[in-house]
Formats: C-alpha cells, structure tokens, sequence
C-alpha cells in the first residue's frame, strides 16, 4: 500500500490510501524522494489552474530512486533520477518537429493526470531521467528551472541583449538565471520588495525594476533609453502583461511565460512601430532539462538558495494553507520524503 495526498476540490487536502502501482511494459516505478511545490499546485488549489479537473493528486515537479522495472525496461535499480512530466503523443503536428512541449494531446503529470505527491509513481521510462551527483531536493527543482531557460530559448537571448524578467517567482528567478548563463544584461521586475532583495542578494541579475513606481520610467534610466530587447512574462497578471508591449525596445521580443484565464489585448500602432516579436513559451523539452542539469552542475545556475522552505510528506496538508499566504515569504518549497 501507499499514500498519496490529492486536492478532491479547490482549498481542500486529503490523504488517500492506494494499492502501490506495478509498472507496465516500458514504465518504471519511482519511489518518490522529493517534490518542489509549483504555481501549478498553488493555483489548483486556488481553483484558478486552467485545463484542470477535480480531484486531483498534484505534484509534477520530482525525483526519486528506481524502483521496479517494467517489461522491456533496462535501467539500474535504485539509482536517482528526475522526472521530465509532460506526456506527448509523439505524432501529432509539434510533436513531429521536436516541440513536444507543445503536443496537440499532452498530458502533464499532476495536472491532466494524476502527480506525484505520493510515494511511488508509474512512469515512462523515457521521461525519467538518471542523474549522478545532485541531491534529490535539487533534481526536484530541475522541472521548474527548465521552463525558465525554454522561455529563455524561446527568446533567442544572447550576449547582445538586456532582458527583463518581469515576476520573481520561481519561473522568473529561473528565467533570470538563464538569461545570465546565455550573457545578457538581465533585470528583475516584481511589486515584491522582498522578492527583489532576494533576486539580489542571491542571484548575479543586473538591476531591479520596482513595479509599484514608474516602470517605463525606470527601465528608460537603466537602458539609457534603449528598453529591454527581450521581456519575459512570468507574473500570471495580464494587466501587467498587457503594460509589456510599452516598455519593449524596437525590435524587441516579448515572450509570455504566464497562462492566465483572461484575453490580452494591445495597442497595435505601439506593437507595429517596434516590429514587436510576440511568442508563448509553454513547458520545457528534452534539451531544456539537461541544460539546466549541466549548469547546475558546472555552477553557472543554482537551486539551493531558491529553496526557501522545507516539510515532509506527512505534514504537507496542513502547512500548504499557510504557504501560499505572501506573508509566509515562501520563494520555492520542496516536500521531502524519506
């Protein structure tokens, strides 16, 4: 038997008691070691996650140990592994050309199926991935960092740009992170000033940008009157998205991170006169992972100091409530078990 802790409906935690799984011909099953808490998580239990149903285990951000072997499977048993959580069909029109994130029929773990807040889960062998050397809380954060450095790709960033993340949560710190290791000048945007402080002290960004002041203002002094040439969009606030295609250089690119259950309009003589480059950037692929797995590896991106605070799996349901209070100060907390 095993326990699993899923969200029956909006503000509500259980623990559920299940019969451990047996993994099927090219699964493996994971002993589930650690999980990083996501905005996803955070949201659905808000009841504002789109594409999202009732009741639901959450948890896409993991690691683990290799447990059993399914038919066909030949990994070694009990090595550490992260979990890349997004089920593609690998046929449809994206899959076809690599961007598997973007699968016309995707699947995520702990969103259109159940996750892994629990402690042994089925998987693909393909999206569990063997890793030596980086303990299970900072594996658990891979997921997370990865969907900062595709936004970062998706952008095209390089040595030449300044970029602004704006929003410093996890994904924006993540995106800020990457956007260093690429070469740009890079500043951080929030309302947060904690958020701020914590981008400073613990991360090589440039420049913050207060929120509650003048933006355009701001971003005007610290460019010499240039703009950002990229804008990352990690706030999930579309009037904050919709201020983006304002504050962007000519010729620059905006790169929307968010989902947010709203339309997003713009100026469009504002959008036109700068040839404004307007992209989504949804999930992460492959390379993403193991981008970010190799700079924390070599030093150039850290998880550490992003992990701000720690529980175990038997306490999670009663913590979480006070977590996604802001007051709490939580920047990225990891579930942890034994």
């Amino acid at each position: 038997m095993m326990k699993s802790i899923v969200c029956q409906q909006p503000g509500e935690l259980q623990f559920l008691e299940s019969t451990k799984p047996k993994p099927k011909a090219g699964e493996v099953l994971l002993k589930i070691r650690a999980i990083g808490v996501c905005g996803t998580d955070i949201h659905a239990y808000g009841g504002n996650q789109p594409f999202f149903t009732y009741p639901r285990v959450l948890g896409h951000e993991l690691s683990g140990e290799i447990a059993e072997l399914g038919e066909g499977v030949d990994l070694p048993l009990g090595k550490a592994a992260y979990v890349i959580p997004y089920l593609e069909c690998g046929e449809c029109v994206a899959c076809r050309v690599g961007k598997t994130n973007c699968c016309t029929d995707i699947e995520v773990i702990g969103v259109h199926r159940d996750g892994g807040m629990c402690e042994y889960l089925c998987l693909p062998a393909s999206h569990v991935v063997l890793t030596e050397g980086v303990p299970f809380d900072q594996l658990a954060v891979v997921e997370c960092l990865a969907i900062g450095a595709h936004a970062v790709r998706r952008g095209d960033v390089n040595a030449n740009d300044t970029v602004m993340v704006l929003g410093a949560g996890p994904i924006g710190l993540g995106a800020a992170q990457f956007a260093k290791v690429a070469g740009a000048k890079t500043f951080v945007a929030d309302v947060n000033d904690d958020r701020l402080a914590f981008a400073s002290r613990e991360l090589d960004i440039d420049a913050t940008v207060d929120c509650k002041g003048d933006v355009k203002a701001q971003l005007e002094q610290l460019t010499d009157g240039d703009f950002p040439t990229v804008i990352i969009d990690c706030t999930g606030n579309p009037g904050a998205m919709q201020s983006t295609f304002g504050w962007l250089a000519h010729g620059g690119t905006l790169v929307f991170v968010s989902v947010v259950k709203a339309d997003i309009s713009f100026n469009d003589p504002e959008f036109h006169k700068r040839e404004t480059t307007l992209k989504g950037s949804r999930n992460a692929t492959k390379e993403d992972f193991e981008h970010v797995v190799n700079c924390l590896a070599n030093g150039s991106a850290k998880s550490t100091s992003m992990v701000t605070h720690k529980t175990s799996f038997s306490d999670f349901p009663a913590i979480f409530p006070e977590w996604v209070k802001p007051e709490t100060g939580v920047v990225k907390a990891v579930i942890e078990l034994n």
